[in-house]
């Protein structure tokens, strides 16, 4: 498998990270990102969709919007065939490192409360719970809600903008 790389995601990859998230994410779920949605988070100037690209395959994405004091992950994915080879957390990391340069250290998401990989590698990367929110996913299941200040393992003062001379 060739190394991933990241770029930021195009008008026509819509349609297949919409269908990513309804086979990997939406499970069991009336789909709620279809190719519309994602589209409008491609355009959008506070969001970024992230594309991950063995070769010329769609391997993984991220879409993150950006607030003024924080960002929400709302969908991260990978493909079956391509997990545990690093690609959620190179998302993921630039994603972080583009909040950083944003001057955003708060990131924030909901995941489905049953789905324990993904809170144990949202966990590993230093995002702790929140909250519940019950009957989050369309009535059917719960959420948890994580956060990750990024001020915290990245130490403040290496971060913190320079002071005036």
């Amino acid at each position: 498998m060739s190394v991933p790389r990241y770029e930021l995601a195009k008008n026509a990859d819509a349609p297949l990270i919409a269908a990513m998230s309804g086979r990997l994410i939406e499970t069991g779920l009336e789909p709620s990102w279809t190719p519309e949605r994602v589209l409008r988070h491609v355009r959008h100037s506070e969001s970024v969709v992230l594309a991950a690209r063995s070769g010329s395959l769609l391997s993984g994405f991220a879409i993150m919007r950006f607030g003024d004091t924080s960002a929400h992950l709302n969908l991260l994915a990978v493909e079956r065939g391509s997990q545990r080879r690093g690609i959620g957390r190179g998302l993921l990391t630039w994603l972080e490192e583009s909040a950083i340069v944003a001057g955003t250290f708060l990131i924030e998401l909901e995941l489905r409360a049953g789905n324990h990989s993904a809170r144990a590698f949202y966990e590993s990367l230093g995002y702790r719970e929140t909250g519940r929110l019950p009957g989050y996913y369309q009535r059917i299941e719960d959420a948890v809600r994580m956060a990750h200040d990024l001020r915290i393992e990245r130490g403040a003062t290496q971060i913190s903008p320079r002071s005036k001379e």
